[in-house]
């Protein structure tokens, strides 16, 4: 099957494409599309990929799934197109990256210029019907994530994977800890964030120290 994805990605998963999963995902996703109005739009589906090769990769920050209101997703998780009023996960991600770095909130929440710096922003389900969250749940794509998480661990070293909430941290068993920096907190949801354990988890810093302690560049939050 022809996956319109980046290149070195499809070196690395060209065999899920072959399975049968992905062959029923493919064509669930065609009929959603089809059928519904769907986000993201179909040439963003694989934009986190398409912005962030292989071989880029410094840090992997895990996602459930795509913003399902008119003109949000864009293939990014947490992102939303520049105009876009910033959701409240991403409200306290920049309040977070403000107390931790200094760094005044930005004017967007379009997160592209992360991902150019080699931040994977990976909802572990990569559509959603509008409207309708966590309407293409198990339906396939957490097996293709799944198998792009693990392809890094296996094939890379020194990354940080970055984990909020419980569903983020059910993948940790898909990294080698021996190699990779994970961090983990509570999810910057309102509901999580101020129950505590969000706040001051200092998460972007870390991230940098550890990227820099490797001879990496830090990421310019």
């Amino acid at each position: 099957m022809d996956v319109k994805i980046e290149e070195s990605w499809k070196k690395h998963l060209g065999n899920e494409f072959e399975k049968q999963y992905f062959v029923d995902l493919t064509n669930f996703v065609k009929s959603e599309y089809t059928q519904f109005q769907c986000f993201p739009p179909g040439k963003y589906i694989f934009n986190a990929f398409n912005l962030c090769p292989f071989d880029d990769v410094k840090v992997v920050i895990i996602g459930q799934d795509p913003y399902h209101e008119i003109g949000q997703a864009h293939g990014l998780s947490f992102s939303v197109n520049d105009g876009v009023q910033f959701p409240p996960s991403l409200i306290n991600i920049f309040k977070e990256i403000e107390m931790d770095l200094g760094k005044p909130m930005p004017n967007s929440g379009n997160l592209t210029r992360w991902a150019q710096q080699g931040v994977l922003l990976l909802n572990a389900t990569l559509t959603v019907r509008a409207h309708a969250a966590g309407s293409h749940q198990r339906k396939g794509w957490e097996t293709f994530t799944d198998a792009a998480i693990k392809a890094l661990s296996d094939e890379r070293e020194n990354l940080v994977f970055i984990l909020w909430g419980g569903y983020a941290r059910s993948k940790k068993s898909l990294i080698d800890m021996s190699k990779h920096l994970v961090l983990e907190s509570v999810h910057p949801s309102p509901l999580s964030a101020n129950r505590g354990g969000w706040f001051g988890n200092h998460h972007f810093s870390r991230c940098n120290a550890y990227l820099e302690e490797h001879g990496k560049k830090a990421i310019d939050w």
